[in-house]
């Protein structure tokens, strides 16, 4: 048909390098918070600083706590965000609307994710990525440009408001001694049913089968659903920072936006950072059995530490890929951004393969302060796997999947017939 191209994937000379990179940056950044999900129960992980660790452990903790945790997995939210709206560019473009398309892909990510939280670990965030797609797709695909980061801020402040609205309920509740007992009820109930989830995960996945596991993934699986309502959001508010800064061509052409970039690193660290520290100092750990003003500040002080915090990591990337020196050795880790789905899931399997009870059985037996040394080896391997990998197919193993399962035809794989 006149004026209508064929929608296909992005091809390799097409691609924005430094999403690559951040990617690659983003994966290191995942890993290192999730390490400790891994290594003990997941409930017990998500709370701040873990009370339980003492000494170079608890150093160690508070250090991930407020440098790494929260940080990378809003920085994949933004790149999420960032390839929403390269798709539908790319559709767009071609004379088609790619709602059918990008159906698809969602579909196959929703997929992909269930089996993941299932059958591997329960921490998965790609079912939470796929729901949310469908919302960017039905909400958000025709979005003025100049209206993408009004409602970013909308959505991501709306759980703060939340957050502070319940606070508040509390306040007034400690007036009634009747109403505040039902209040502390509810709290008590809450925290019972966490600590239920992580003597659960204790059982299962230090001590227990496979099917043990399975069984309690699925529990696990529920109960981060439920949480949905707290925390989708803010991610879906960066999703559509992330929409923004490549539809307004901030990151594809990153070079011409540098003083933007300062402006982040030096708000995201002169102002983020602090913000952190001082929930940090205030409330290490967030207890599900309390709710007060002062908790509710700290909280959102973290949610939007986070986010400044994760600009001023990216705009540190962006500024360095503009000198030679500092971009040669970035450009070491596109190739682990490429190959981000297959790197994401490699590292749930090798770790439950290490520490659960249905694998070796390390489960709660490496120390908090060798955590980030055992990251460092396994994120090295990915790679130079992903170097190896690349050097020979076009595409990861699960990315090629995931393009087969989209476009409904199989990809090519290899960059040249094999030899003989």
């Amino acid at each position: 048909m006149s004026g209508m191209q064929a929608v296909g994937p992005v091809a390799a000379g097409e691609r924005v390098e430094v999403m690559d990179v951040l990617r690659g940056v983003a994966l290191l950044g995942i890993l290192l918070m999730n390490i400790e999900a891994f290594v003990g129960p997941l409930m017990e992980s998500i709370t701040g600083v873990n009370p339980r660790f003492s000494g170079i452990d608890r150093s160690v903790d508070a250090a991930i706590y407020v440098l790494v945790q929260g940080k990378f997995i809003t920085m994949f939210s933004l790149l999420f965000g960032m390839g929403f709206a390269v798709m539908l560019e790319r559709a767009n473009a071609g004379g088609r609307n790619g709602t059918a398309l990008y159906a698809r892909r969602l579909l196959a990510l929703l997929g992909i994710g269930l089996a993941h939280a299932l059958l591997v670990w329960s921490g998965d965030i790609l079912l939470t990525y796929a729901l949310l797609g469908f919302v960017l797709l039905l909400c958000f695909r025709r979005t003025p440009v100049s209206r993408l980061p009004k409602w970013g801020v909308a959505l991501f402040v709306l759980p703060l408001l939340l957050t502070f609205a319940m606070a508040g309920f509390a306040t007034l509740a400690a007036q009634d001694p009747q109403a505040a007992a039902e209040f502390q009820k509810g709290m008590a109930a809450q925290a019972q049913q966490i600590n239920a989830l992580v003597e659960g995960e204790r059982l299962a996945f230090g001590a227990g089968s496979y099917a043990d596991a399975v069984a309690q993934r699925a529990t696990d699986t529920g109960a981060m659903l439920g949480f949905l309502v707290f925390f989708a959001p803010t991610l879906l508010g960066v999703c559509l920072f992330g929409a923004w800064f490549m539809r307004s061509g901030t990151i594809r052409d990153s070079a011409a936006h540098l003083p933007l970039f300062r402006r982040l690193r030096n708000i995201g660290f002169g102002i983020g950072l602090p913000l952190m520290l001082w929930s940090a100092w205030t409330h290490p750990t967030m207890s599900f059995s309390e709710m007060s003003l002062g908790s509710a500040a700290a909280q959102a002080a973290a949610q939007v530490a986070n986010l400044l915090m994760m600009l001023g990591y990216l705009s540190v990337i962006v500024l360095a890929m503009q000198r030679p020196s500092w971009a040669n050795r970035l450009r070491l880790l596109a190739p682990a951004g490429r190959m981000a789905l297959t790197n994401y899931l490699m590292q749930s399997v090798v770790c439950t393969l290490v520490f659960y009870g249905y694998g070796l059985g390390f489960f709660e037996q490496l120390p908090r302060a060798w955590q980030p040394l055992f990251v460092l080896a396994l994120f090295a391997l990915q790679v130079v796997f992903s170097h190896w990998w690349l050097a020979r197919y076009r595409l990861g193993p699960m990315e090629w999947l995931w393009r087969w399962m989209t476009y409904g035809s199989r990809p090519a794989m290899r960059l040249q017939p094999a030899a003989g």
